[in-house]
């Protein structure tokens, strides 16, 4: 099993960077911010305020799935930061790592607007939210997961990760 590797997931505003950032840091593994791969017409894309479709994500999620890949096939842990929004695209990240571990990070839409509008220099404008959730399909049975509601400070969700780890006899 491949159980150090880690798609931090969910909705913009939702903290991914953060909490994707201190898991690996809790844990020793290496950091991928999955948003500085984005081609830069996807960026130009959602910086004027239009959503990304499946066809503008594709080539993206198979960037990001041989990053995985190459985690998984060096016996090397990762943390990943990416939306991973549909059932379809996360397949596509397990295509490079099969076993891979999401943490999905959820919240109510007013905590996330007030996040999107209170950051600064990120080129995802706080109107894309809403499409962002409805394309969201939350992460279900079988995909190895584990759900935090992003209210909770991102130290406890890490060290919530971090135990369920430790739990199982996977952790350090």
């Amino acid at each position: 099993m491949c159980s150090d590797i880690f798609v931090v997931m969910g909705v913009s505003g939702c903290g991914k960077s953060t909490v994707g950032a201190q898991l690996a840091a809790a844990l020793g593994l290496a950091f991928l911010e999955g948003d500085t791969l984005h081609p830069a017409r996807n960026v130009a894309r959602m910086a004027a305020g239009f959503a990304l479709c499946d066809e503008d994500r594709e080539g993206w999620l198979q960037v990001l799935a041989e990053h995985l890949r190459q985690a998984h096939v060096a016996g090397q842990g990762l943390v990943l930061s990416c939306s991973a929004l549909k059932r379809a695209y996360r397949d596509i990240l397990r295509s490079g790592a099969p076993d891979l571990y999401l943490v999905y990070l959820h919240g109510e839409h007013a905590l996330l607007a007030a996040r999107m509008a209170a950051r600064t220099g990120h080129y995802m404008p706080p109107s894309l939210l809403d499409s962002q959730l409805a394309t969201l399909e939350p992460p279900g049975a079988g995909e190895n997961v584990q759900g935090f509601d992003v209210a909770e400070r991102p130290e406890d969700i890490v060290a919530a990760i971090v135990a369920s780890r430790r739990e199982t006899g996977i952790a350090p």
